[in-house]
């Protein structure tokens, strides 16, 4: 999936590559989702090709209706007795979200499917909640209810009724907006829900607990009898401190897709994970690495000196995961920049292996060391093709999902920042590492590999003993951030760029960060086919592409 078109590609403990909404929904509930949540046209396709295949349809026409749509309908009723938060027998609800706008023909069989099962579940087994925008003109600050009338309309006509609207605007719907909603769109006002802009994310559970967006949905459900009232003690105060915070942190971001954030969204979510424990306001400094490259100073000076200045101006430096060679230059100069200035420096996969390969050529001496990716010619492979990989077919054959690293020091900063554990289990996704029989060579010279798998010949951390906090890993630990439990390596760095890392290490990682997921605590009364459906998002930063997410 290109970042440009998808944003991040999300990777999950099974080493499913997902589009970013999943690690939205892993991040907010604290869940571990599989590939099996992610519902995709393609899947669905190849899932009916293959037993046409098979002889199961017995030579009959495969149609979209019923063949498609029933077999999306059986995969959604599949996954969805399947837990996902660790607790044992099925969920009490299934919430599905349907990507995309009303209208596109892409979306044209989820839709006909869920219109067939929320018929054939009854009513009391599946809410409907449609997200649609009110926008504000900006002249006269008119809330148009327009676009919502049509969307509700074109929703029926395709044989979906909501129950609950839940509507996307800049600002609070007036009283009488809602209620020209109400007749326009036959829901009741009660269950026509505002999600106007708030001063951070975290907000948003705590905005839809106060407009009983949870009794809404729990009424149509028949659930309100087994349910308990949200519990968003801890999601508050963080909500509330991190409207507080002031004093920043500059954090310089060195990568290839900075015109688009979303691109790195686990990133930058991590960070700000980790920066509200450290009690700073987190700024990012976004640098196109090939701004930084002396070919640039020739072309484009502006664009050189603007990104140097930026560089030399954080408080941390960050290089995450790429792919081709473009922009490669760049990041192994802010390695050195960070390594040779004493920054705290965190590289993330491509990021780690740009670190060893800057520390070759100015320490080690390999003036033309390179990754094989870059350069299949050079005489110094500090980073090589992985055996298992294959060079013929790109989709699904890297080291993808979750795999164990062993720590080879105890006293190394990252195995402290991990609590001292011996292993950590985190997620992968490259095709390249460093090569394992130049290893000694790098150690000698000062460089330290802390974290290694099973085999010992795979490299997972390097770390520089001498630094205040230069860090390199070939897993992205970003995934696994939560907003109550911040990945260990982005608050090392943090707390480094602030001075705090000492304090940490000594004392180790606060406890008081705990996530409260701020679920209803449903009892154990059993509600598998209740089900929950959203067309688009809750905080309008996505969806992108088609399929759903179960």
């Amino acid at each position: 999936m290109s970042p440009f078109e998808h944003g991040e590609v999300y990777v999950l403990d099974d080493g499913g590559e997902v589009d970013l909404d999943l690690g939205n929904y892993e991040r907010f509930l604290d869940i571990k989702l599989t590939r099996d949540n992610n519902i995709t046209t393609g899947k669905i396709y190849q899932s009916v090709i293959d037993k046409e295949r098979r002889g199961d349809y017995l030579g009959k026409t495969v149609q979209v209706v019923p063949h498609i749509t029933d077999a999306i309908q059986e995969w959604i009723e599949r996954v969805a007795v399947i837990p996902v938060d660790g607790k044992e027998g099925p969920p009490d609800v299934c919430v599905i979200e349907l990507g995309g706008t009303i209208g596109d023909i892409e979306s044209m069989p989820f839709i006909e499917a869920l219109g067939q099962f929320s018929y054939r579940v009854g009513a009391g087994n599946f809410c409907l909640i449609h997200v649609s925008l009110v926008p504000v003109l900006s002249v006269v600050g008119e809330q148009k209810t327009k676009p919502t009338q049509h969307s509700v309309r074109g929703l029926r006509s395709l044989g979906l009724t909501p129950n609950i609207l839940a509507c996307r605007s800049t600002t609070e719907l007036d009283e009488n907006v809602m209620e020209k909603i109400s007749r326009f769109c036959h829901v009741p006002v009660d269950n026509i829900i505002t999600l106007y802009d708030v001063s951070n994310i975290w907000r948003i559970p705590l905005l839809l607990r106060d407009q009983k967006a949870h009794e809404a949905i729990l009424r149509v459900l028949n659930l309100k009898g087994v349910a308990r009232e949200p519990a968003l003690g801890e999601w508050t105060s963080r909500a509330e401190l991190c409207d507080k915070l002031h004093e920043p942190v500059r954090v310089a971001m060195v990568g290839k897709y900075t015109g688009l954030s979303d691109a790195y969204l686990s990133v930058l979510k991590a960070l700000v994970h980790a920066s509200v424990p450290c009690h700073r306001k987190l700024c990012i400094d976004w640098i196109a690495a090939g701004d930084l490259e002396c070919e640039t100073a020739k072309e484009n000076l502006d664009n050189y000196k603007k990104a140097w200045k930026l560089l030399k101006g954080a408080d941390a430096i960050l290089v995450p995961g790429g792919f081709g060679d473009r922009g490669v230059e760049g990041k192994i100069l802010a390695a050195r920049y960070a390594r040779e200035n004493r920054i705290p420096f965190l590289g993330i996969c491509l990021g780690m292996q740009i670190a060893v390969i800057e520390f070759a050529r100015s320490i080690v001496g390999l003036l033309d060391a390179n990754s094989t990716e870059f350069d299949p010619n050079t005489q110094n492979p500090c980073v090589i093709f992985m055996p298992e990989g294959s060079k013929t077919h790109m989709g699904g054959t890297m080291r993808l999902g979750s795999r164990r690293t062993y720590f080879q020091a105890a006293d190394c900063k990252s195995a402290k920042l991990y609590g001292n554990q011996s292993f950590v289990d985190e997620r992968h996704r490259h095709r390249y590492e460093v090569n394992p029989d130049m290893v000694q060579q790098f150690e000698n010279a000062g460089l330290s590999f802390t974290g290694k798998d099973e085999s010992g010949r795979r490299m997972e951390i390097v770390e520089l003993p001498n630094h205040p906090y230069f860090v390199g890993v070939q897993f992205h630990p970003e995934f696994k951030s939560r907003p109550g439990k911040p990945s260990a390596l982005f608050l090392g760095l943090i707390a480094a760029a602030t001075g705090q890392l000492e304090t940490f290490l000594k004392k180790g990682v606060p406890k008081t960060w705990g996530l409260s997921n701020g679920t209803s605590g449903l009892k154990s009364h059993r509600y598998v086919n209740g089900s929950k459906l959203a067309n688009g998002s809750l905080d309008g930063i996505y969806s992108k592409g088609n399929g759903i997410h179960v």
